[in-house]
C-alpha cells in the first residue's frame, strides 16, 4: 500500500471551517482576560463609590486612618507599598541578576540544573509559608543581630533611627525579595540566553577579558530586558499580602525610618475587612483595593512595553 501523498493529508481548500473556530476560540480566550479585569474593576469601582464621593481626591492624600471617626486616607498604606516594593527591588535585582549571570555564563553545566530546579522550588512555597518563617525566623534574627549593626553603623541616616522593633518596613521589604526573587531570576535568564553569541565572539576578538564580554557584551545589550524583569518583579511585589501581613507590624502610620512598623494596601484589605461594620469603612477598603489594581496594571503595562521595546531593539541589532 503506497503512502497518502502530502496533499491528501491537507484540508480541502474550502474547508476553512476548523481554522476559523480555532481562531474565534483562542480570540475569546484572550478577551475574557480582559474582560475579566474589567469586571473586577468595575466591581471594586461600585464597592467604593460611597467613599469616592465623600472623599473624592483627598482620600489619595489623607494620612488619617480613623474608622472610630469615618476618616479614611491611602496614603500610608501607598506609602508602605511603594516602600516596601522598592526595598524589595534593590535586594531582589542584584541577586537575580547575579544569579541568572551565573548560571547562564559561568556555572559548570552539572551545577545549573540544581541551581534552576532550587530556584523553581523557591517559587513554589506559599506565602504564608514564608510569612511564618518570617515571624519564628527572620524577625528575631534581624531584631537582634543586623538591625542593630545598621543602627550603629548608619545612625546618622534618617532611614536607620528610632527605636528597633522587628516587624517593620525593612523585614517586609527584605520578604518580598525572597518572594520576588525566583521571577526575576527566570527573566533575567532567559533574557541573557537570548543574547547572541555573536556579541561574545566579537568581544573576545578585540581583546576583552571574561569580565569586560560580560559587562560590555551580555549586560550592555539585555539591559532593556533585564529593566523590563524588575518592573515584572516590581509588579509581583506591590500585591504580596500574606507574609507581609505577618511581619510589617501593621501600623497607618509614614515613618522615614525602616525600622518602623507600616501597611500596605493588600496588608490593610486582608486584616480589616472582615471588620468593616459600616458601608463607609467598606467602601474605603474598595477604594484601597480599587488603588492597588490600578498600580499593579499600570506597572505590568510599562513591563510589557518594556519587554517588547527589547525585543524589538533585539532583533535589529541582530539583522
Amino acid at each position: 500500500m503506497s503512502a497518502p501523498s502530502p496533499r491528501s493529508i491537507l484540508p480541502a481548500p474550502g474547508s476553512q471551517l476548523p481554522n476559523s473556530a480555532f481562531k474565534w476560540a483562542a480570540a475569546l480566550a484572550a478577551g475574557m482576560i480582559v474582560v475579566l479585569i474589567v469586571l473586577v474593576g468595575w466591581e471594586l469601582y461600585v464597592g467604593s463609590r460611597q467613599s469616592l464621593f465623600k472623599f473624592a481626591a483627598g482620600f489619595l492624600w489623607s494620612s488619617e486612618w480613623d474608622p472610630v471617626a469615618e476618616r479614611y486616607g491611602a496614603l500610608p498604606f501607598i506609602f508602605g507599598t511603594f516602600v516596601s516594593s522598592l526595598l524589595a527591588l534593590v535586594i531582589a535585582v542584584p541577586l537575580g541578576v547575579a544569579t541568572a549571570l551565573f548560571l547562564t555564563e559561568l556555572a559548570p553545566l552539572k551545577l545549573r540544573q540544581p541551581i534552576i530546579i532550587a530556584i523553581e522550588m523557591l517559587a513554589a512555597v506559599p506565602s504564608v509559608i514564608f510569612g511564618l518563617w518570617g515571624i519564628f525566623v527572620l524577625i528575631p534574627w534581624l531584631r537582634d543581630h543586623l538591625f542593630p549593626v545598621l543602627k550603629h553603623s548608619l545612625g546618622f541616616l534618617p532611614l536607620f533611627q528610632g527605636p528597633i522593633y522587628g516587624l517593620s518596613m525593612l523585614a517586609a521589604g527584605i520578604i518580598i525579595a525572597i518572594m520576588i526573587l525566583p521571577i526575576i531570576t527566570s527573566i533575567s535568564r532567559e533574557i541573557l540566553r537570548s543574547v547572541p553569541d555573536l556579541q561574545r565572539e566579537a568581544a573576545y576578538a578585540l581583546g576583552a577579558t571574561r569580565w569586560e564580554v560580560l559587562r560590555i557584551a551580555v549586560l550592555s545589550y539585555a539591559r532593556r530586558g533585564l529593566f523590563g524583569a524588575a518592573i515584572l518583579g516590581l509588579g509581583r511585589a506591590l500585591g504580596e499580602t500574606m507574609a507581609v501581613t505577618m511581619v510589617i507590624g501593621n501600623r497607618p502610620q509614614i515613618s522615614a525610618s525602616l525600622f518602623a512598623p507600616g501597611y500596605t494596601l493588600a496588608s490593610v484589605i486582608a486584616n480589616e475587612f472582615t471588620e468593616a461594620t459600616t458601608d463607609l469603612y467598606r467602601s474605603s477598603l474598595y477604594e484601597l483595593g480599587l488603588v492597588l489594581l490600578a498600580v499593579t496594571v499600570l506597572v505590568n503595562v510599562a513591563a510589557q512595553v518594556m519587554l517588547k521595546s527589547m525585543m524589538g531593539s533585539g532583533s535589529s541589532k541582530v539583522a
